[in-house]
């Protein structure tokens, strides 16, 4: 006989446990299936690690720049050291998703799950398979790294975002293939750290899916922290010796020229994890790029069978996976007023030196939709909370609908901006328009008064520039 649940979830990942826990609160039996381990990429490998990384090495900078502050350090690091506190780190929020998974009483399946018909799936585990059966299923086995056709991953001088974390040595020479948030965050951490860093990105500008001017300011400011950036460049080949990799490099002007590094990283985006999940044989269908297809509240093709997060596509995001992961649970226990994703409203960060984060259209998008723009921009050289910070670099950027007030946009980059953003996201949320955020008081000294003083620009009112 069966296991028989109201819902089974695929994937522990950011996505699936949360649709597990909403699941369960809501009344539910539920069971969630995970083949590694409890948090899924984001925790274990991906989000929260990087980030503890990212710490390490923003320490490590300010030591190196005390005397700015009138301190004296004298810096050094212990790379395993560093790895093993992210390791730490990792670990303790691996334990906690177990504890709300016990707590919310959700079955926990080791093993690889996989569709086998309607409202069944199957779990291996070793030489034996468990067979589970639900009236719901939710998908969410998350995606992996891409990689290069011509050169796959071996760990040691080509790596993976996975072997960037775990690093056996400190690179000397790196080169960073990609120019995505992952890209530029781990070219932003080696870099601390001493690397000699280069970034080579085949489209023709760093963070590519940010504001043209965003874009723009990241690149400077990475090279001025001594990094090497080629945009419009491919990396025609790489190979791996046993004391470094060797690329060839086709810039803009198609002359290829052979370079020597340490290591790689492999930043060139992700694949959905739908192999041997058994998608046929339940009737999901698939995008062209092997991506689940779902509408606005992650149902599939197949009646009964939602998916979530990365396997559905961009913009691939833990907080977006969250935020399906409730809609699913939601739609499924049938609650009322459920609303579908707004993806235009969904926000993205980069925790690089400096930080990036957006919300909404760019200029550029906000203009090829036809309408008339107001655009706002504020330094945050002109705020004095930065500038006793010491980082007195970036700006706030925003960007209204000229006839109705709507915000269309919100782009930020320099400190702690991803920490700021959601200021913005709440606001398009709320569809407030730049009277009601001229209204509000912005408290003072913060970095969020950028924010308001970015609001006042488009309207011809800044006060502090």
């Amino acid at each position: 006989m069966a296991d028989t649940y109201d819902l089974i979830v695929l994937g522990s990942g950011p996505g699936g446990y949360v649709a597990a826990i909403r699941a369960s609160q809501l009344g539910l039996k539920c069971a969630i299936v995970e083949r590694e381990r409890l948090g899924g990429i984001c925790l274990n490998w991906g989000c929260i690690p990087t980030k503890a990384l990212l710490r390490s090495s923003e320490i490590y900078h300010y030591m190196a720049h005390a005397a700015d502050y009138g301190l004296t350090a004298t810096p050094r690091f212990d790379l395993g050291k560093i790895v093993q506190r992210s390791r730490k780190v990792a670990d303790q929020l691996n334990m906690g998703v177990k504890g709300l998974m016990k707590k919310h009483k959700v079955t926990v399946y080791e093993g690889d799950g996989a569709l086998a018909g309607k409202g069944k799936l199957s779990v291996k585990q070793g030489d034996k398979t468990v067979e589970l059966q639900a009236k719901n299923i939710i998908v969410a086995t998350g995606a992996r790294a891409r990689e290069l056709p011509f050169a796959k991953a071996d760990g040691k001088r080509i790596w993976t975002y996975r072997h960037a974390m775990v690093p056996d040595e400190m690179p000397k020479k790196l080169l960073v293939i990609g120019s995505g948030a992952i890209g530029v965050e781990f070219a932003s951490f080696y870099n601390d750290l001493g690397a000699e860093v280069t970034i080579v990105e085949m489209l023709d500008r760093v963070l590519p899916v940010e504001d043209a001017e965003v874009s723009d300011f990241v690149a400077k400011a990475l090279k001025k922290q001594g990094m090497t950036i080629h945009t419009g460049t491919g990396v025609q080949s790489l190979t791996a010796t046993a004391k470094g990799v060797t690329a060839e490099i086709k810039g803009k002007d198609g002359k290829v020229d052979k370079a020597e590094f340490s290591h790689a990283i492999v930043a060139i985006g992700i694949v959905p994890n739908v192999e041997d999940i058994g998608l046929d044989k339940a009737g999901v269908r698939q995008a062209k790029n092997g991506h689940i297809e779902i509408d606005g509240y992650c149902r599939t093709s197949a009646g009964g069978i939602y998916a979530i997060g990365d396997v559905c596509g961009a913009p691939w995001l833990a907080h977006k996976a969250m935020h399906e992961a409730v809609i699913a649970a939601e739609t499924i226990a049938g609650k009322a007023g459920v609303h579908p994703i707004a993806p235009g409203s969904v926000p993205g960060c980069t925790y690089a030196r400096p930080q990036v984060a957006s919300v909404g259209l760019t200029e550029a998008k906000a203009k090829e939709s036809g309408r008339a723009v107001k655009v706002g921009k504020f330094p945050f050289i002109g705020n004095g909370k930065a500038i006793a910070l010491g980082e007195a670099e970036g700006f706030t950027k925003t960007i209204f609908d000229a006839e109705t007030g709507e915000l269309l946009g919100a782009h930020m980059v320099g400190p702690e901006v991803t920490e700021l953003i959601q200021g913005f996201t709440i606001a398009r949320q709320l569809e407030t328009t730049e009277a009601e955020l001229m209204a509000t008081i912005f408290p003072h000294p913060t970095l969020s008064e950028t924010m308001h003083e970015s609001v006042l620009s488009a309207y011809g009112g800044a006060l502090h520039i």
